[in-house]
């Protein structure tokens, strides 16, 4: 038995070009979620040369996890083959992810015939898995393409053990697979049309192998176009580039991000811009980097075959809706928003994002986990029985459990809207499909009584109920089998075990429980998540109370002016409406609006990814961190940092403020952290939540621990740091807990 990425990778004509070239007689079958099974008859030696290829000789997409052999008795098989799949009982599957086209199939393409020109070739080492797979084992009758007649030359690649797509169970080509057409329709090659609408300065929606994307010239006005109709003030839009060359001229890209640009999962890599920055400033107003990709589909080459320079490739979904991915949903939902469709008539089985990365020093830091990766199975620390965990309300991710193993599903988004929602339903269900595992009785949701995924959880069973914070450093220790860490959760919001928003905690924590033991001391948010959404509100809360804060007040952006100031001030002092938090994200959007950096935030993160910016243009001050004990757990005060902050600006040009701001949280919290961590002999610091992400928050807690010497850092290297890898730590909570 070989366990495995072992399907849809080309592992059986792999094991069968293996087994006929050593003379043994048998057969190999896949079997649905136990992996793949190969019996064999013949010489010692050349059974165990077959056991050598299958365990380090696999294709290129294969990765072979174990391998169990069991010696039987001769039974005088004769001749070798592939034989029909069955789903051979209860275990983990493991379904490959899409990756991008190989370099012989894009040969195949760009030289003419069957393939040529034809935007859904593919083979055992390229193209679709994830999102045209329904169940297990894979196999055509499984997939999309089930609807997709092989023609007789496809047919006879299909059957031929000589052939890279032997067994190719996406293979298709011009004569039999799906078609691509534009909306309105065109006498003309749809991909040049579209191309030249793109060139014209048009916007056109692409439907892709996971979902739909807009796309548009990087120029100034075409970029505007699409902001305008798609009402998105700045959150940020990616940019795909036809080659390297193109992307070393727009944005800085050193040796490691070459490497993750060009691999076959082909994410969004975060880059930092040239300056100047030669594309529409309106791709990632007010950031310092622009998230940047290389195409991976035929389409996408097809595309770049007209045009020779870069394009803004963003989802192609209204704000807070899962990615659309039905023909007649595309043309309802976007009619408005585009000029051109650039459509197919393959299903799309499971919606899939791309994923999006950062560099930290050379390691990789997953801001969304999504195509090229899911649903890639990660171990965990704790082996028993299935469980199904619900993950975060925002940037949702839903995952499974069993045996040491998880499978995290792909990006879902926002779950407290409805449609959202009904995808993470949907999510789960395709979860359980391409894992092979059927309902688990043990269910995991947030602390949060009130989430829609936690009321979910209740309808499906009893579930265990993990605080949010706990759920993210458990990711870190799932990652890193470690069982007991000293652990620095940082993010924008977390119910807390005392009912108020957490967000800047340091947490002794086990797999099954944890210990707050400091962090951030508390503010207000005045009005509750409107401090959120203006974070002038953040400043007065941090600072309540103290003299002058009218005036300090008075200088930043509020909706409704002066007015709204002395609400604010109201709310604080009568303690209406106000909510306590210790989070790190809202303290920093507060300094964001102190500093005028960002006064109203239009998408998640904004201020902080703003300040963060700001704050790599300047060298932090050197002062002391306020850190105080209170109720017996040492806390960085917030208020009294603020106030040294506000004493700084007199002085300090904001640049140098804002790296001050950041620098000194981080160092705050890694103080708390590495002294708790020496008292109580625990040797590894763990850190994750989404401010975790800011490059001079993690640089700072880097160096004080490289000079501290005595304890380890861990941070997330599989999971994302932020919301994304809730799902996986509930998952090694939820299995601890049993």
């Amino acid at each position: 038995m070989v366990d495995g990425v072992v399907q849809g990778v080309g592992f059986r004509p792999f094991v069968y070009r293996s087994a006929v070239g050593l003379g043994l007689d048998g057969f190999v079958r896949n079997l649905g979620a136990l992996g793949v099974e190969v019996v064999v008859e013949g010489e010692i030696d050349s059974i165990e040369s077959l056991i050598d290829c299958i365990e380090n000789e696999g294709p290129p997409l294969s990765d072979v996890r174990e391998v169990d052999v069991c010696w039987m008795d001769v039974e005088g098989l004769c001749g070798f083959e592939i034989a029909g799949s069955f789903d051979g009982g209860d275990g983990v599957g493991v379904v490959p992810p899409d990756t991008a086209v190989c370099s012989d199939c894009l040969n195949d393409i760009k030289r003419g015939g069957r393939f040529g020109g034809y935007w859904a070739t593919s083979c055992v080492n390229c193209g679709p898995r994830f999102t045209v797979v329904r169940d297990l084992p894979y196999d055509r009758d499984n997939t999309s393409m089930s609807s997709f007649e092989m023609c007789g030359d496809c047919r006879s690649e299909y059957t031929d053990p000589l052939d890279r797509r032997y067994h190719a169970q996406t293979i298709a080509c011009s004569v039999c697979g799906p078609s691509v057409f534009r909306v309105p329709g065109c006498d003309d090659d749809p991909v040049r049309v579209v191309a030249g609408d793109v060139l014209s300065g048009k916007v056109v929606a692409i439907k892709g192998c996971g979902g739909t994307h807009l796309v548009c010239l990087a120029r100034e006005e075409p970029v505007g176009l699409l902001r305008d109709r798609l009402g998105r003030d700045s959150q940020p839009f990616a940019v795909m580039a036809p080659d390297l060359d193109v992307v070393g001229s727009f944005a800085e890209v050193g040796g490691d991000e070459r490497e993750v640009l060009t691999s076959i999962r082909r994410p969004i890599v975060l880059l930092d811009k040239k300056r100047p920055f030669p594309l529409s400033g309106e791709i990632a107003p007010g950031l310092h980097n622009v998230g940047v990709m290389l195409p991976y589909s035929g389409i996408h080459h097809l595309l770049f075959s007209y045009l020779d320079e870069p394009v803004v490739m963003t989802s192609g979904n209204m704000p807070g809706r899962p990615m659309h991915i039905e023909n007649d949903v595309i043309l309802d939902e976007l009619s408005g928003v585009v000029d051109s469709f650039l459509l197919h008539d393959r299903e799309i089985v499971n919606r899939c994002d791309d994923s999006v990365l950062r560099l930290h020093g050379g390691n990789k830091r997953f801001i969304r986990r999504s195509r090229g990766f899911v649903p890639e199975s990660l171990s965990i620390p704790v082996s028993g029985d299935p469980v199904l965990a619900f993950g975060a309300e925002l940037d949702n991710t839903v995952a499974v459990g069993k045996d040491g193993e998880c499978v995290v599903s792909q990006y879902i988004g926002d779950v407290d809207d409805p449609r959202v929602f009904g995808y993470m339903k949907e999510g789960v269900e395709n979860l359980l499909g391409v894992t092979g595992i059927e309902m688990p009785d043990s269910v995991v949701c947030d602390l949060h009584p009130e989430y829609r995924s936690s009321r979910y959880a209740r309808e499906v069973g009893s579930p265990v109920m993990v605080q949010h914070h706990h759920a993210h450093i458990a990711s870190v220790m799932g990652e890193h089998d470690v069982d007991r860490v000293v652990g620095i959760a940082i993010d924008g919001a977390g119910y807390g075990l005392d009912g108020s928003v957490w967000g800047g905690e340091v947490l002794l924590a086990g797999l099954e429980s944890f210990e707050r033991v400091g962090g951030l001391s508390r503010s207000l948010m005045p009005g509750g998540d409107a401090a959120a959404y203006y974070p002038s509100r953040m400043v007065a809360g941090i600072l309540y109370p103290f003299d002058g804060l009218k005036d300090v007040l008075s200088g930043l952006w509020f909706p409704h002016g002066g007015d709204e100031v002395d609400v604010v001030v109201q709310q604080l002092e009568r303690s209406f409406n106000v909510f306590p938090t210790s989070s790190a994200g809202r303290f920093l959007d507060g300094v964001a609006a102190l500093l005028d950096v960002c006064s109203k935030r239009s998408y998640e993160g904004e201020p902080a990814m703003k300040l963060e910016a700001v704050g790599k243009e300047g060298c932090p001050v050197d002062i002391d961190v306020p850190v105080v004990e209170r109720d017996g757990l040492y806390r960085l005060d917030v208020r009294e940092f603020m106030v040294k902050l506000l004493g700084l600006l007199d002085s300090y040009s904001r640049k140098d403020v804002a790296a001050t701001a950041q620098v000194g949280l981080a160092r705050g919290l890694v103080e708390i952290a590495v002294d708790e961590a020496l008292d109580r002999g625990v040797d590894k610091i763990a850190v994750s939540g989404g401010v975790s992400y800011n490059e001079l928050v993690m640089k700072e807690i880097v160096r004080y621990i490289d000079g501290v010497g005595d304890v380890d850092l861990l941070v997330n290297e599989r999971v994302p740091p932020g919301d994304g890898g809730v799902s996986y730590g509930q998952v090694v909570v939820g299995s601890a807990r049993g």
